[in-house]
């Protein structure tokens, strides 16, 4: 027999409030031990001489050569980042075809290798002593120990970023839109232009702005392929280590204070771009 009476679930219960504060507590802590505490040190130990010879420290020459080529890097890097992202997660999003699994599966391999490795792996494909490399060199192009070098280090360990952000994305808005766009006669840019990229906007800027983060604090990869030429091929990341290890710690956290500045601002933007989001 069917009944009316109603079955009362049960309401559900959050945590007791000291559970919460403990919780809350717990997370400032970590915050402080491990994030704020490391970073102010930085300025401490870059202003602990005053604050002339931390300016002249970032002003340094060298200094400001390895803040130009770090920009520089991350400029060249970003937009061609951002065109493969948008390129591979339109293919494995919106097409089936044999060996998508493998594809997918190998965008994660820069994750997976070394930055150390992967600079070797590009010493070995482009050194001087390789054929390919004495080849380049015969015609006065110079890969390694040079800029273009560093740009594609940083490229390799860089380029899953922007893929890795609009692939769920785009797989999750599906096809349906596109495919009625080109139903009703619209051409592929047409389709990309005024339907897809407005859809992904958000996404992709995010996926620029942690491949902007990890292209400036590149080290490993970027000190295999670099040589360590001031003035010519150190980053801010490679000039603070040999500053470190010329004991020259007042300069070498005055310039390091650079890179926390560069990731404040990057950490700003993508609070900026969250809230953007949550708003739409």
């Amino acid at each position: 027999m069917p009944t009316n009476r109603t079955q009362k679930l049960p309401r559900h219960k959050s945590d007791p409030p000291a559970v919460q504060a403990l919780l809350v507590l717990l997370t400032i802590l970590f915050f402080a031990a491990f994030i704020f505490m490391p970073l102010a040190l930085v300025f401490a130990e870059g202003f602990r001489k005053g604050f002339d010879l931390y300016l002249a420290a970032i002003l340094e020459p060298y200094a400001l050569a390895a803040l130009k080529l770090t920009l520089l890097t991350a400029a060249i890097v970003v937009p061609l980042n951002a065109v493969f992202g948008v390129t591979a997660a339109w293919a494995i999003s919106k097409f089936s075809f044999k060996g998508k699994t493998l594809l997918v599966s190998l965008l994660d391999l820069p994750f997976a290798v070394s930055p150390v490795i992967a600079g070797l792996i590009f010493v070995l494909l482009a050194g001087s002593r390789t054929g390919f490399g004495s080849w380049l060199g015969d015609h006065g192009i110079k890969i390694i120990f040079s800029t273009p070098g560093i740009v594609i280090a940083t490229l390799f360990v860089t380029f899953p970023f922007v893929a890795r952000e609009l692939i769920p994305l785009m797989e999750a808005q599906g096809r349906e839109e596109e495919e009625a766009a080109i139903t009703l006669g619209a051409r592929g840019w047409q389709v990309f232009s005024v339907i897809t990229l407005p859809n992904i906007r958000w996404g992709l800027m995010y996926g620029m702005i942690l491949c902007t983060a990890r292209s400036i604090g590149e080290f490993g990869a970027v000190s295999v392929v670099s040589g360590h030429i001031r003035g010519m091929t150190n980053t801010i990341p490679l000039h603070v280590e040999i500053l470190y290890s010329e004991y020259n710690y007042t300069a070498s956290f005055a310039v390091a204070s650079i890179l926390v500045f560069l990731a404040l601002a990057t950490i700003a933007v993508k609070s900026l771009l969250e809230e953007r989001v949550h708003d739409h």
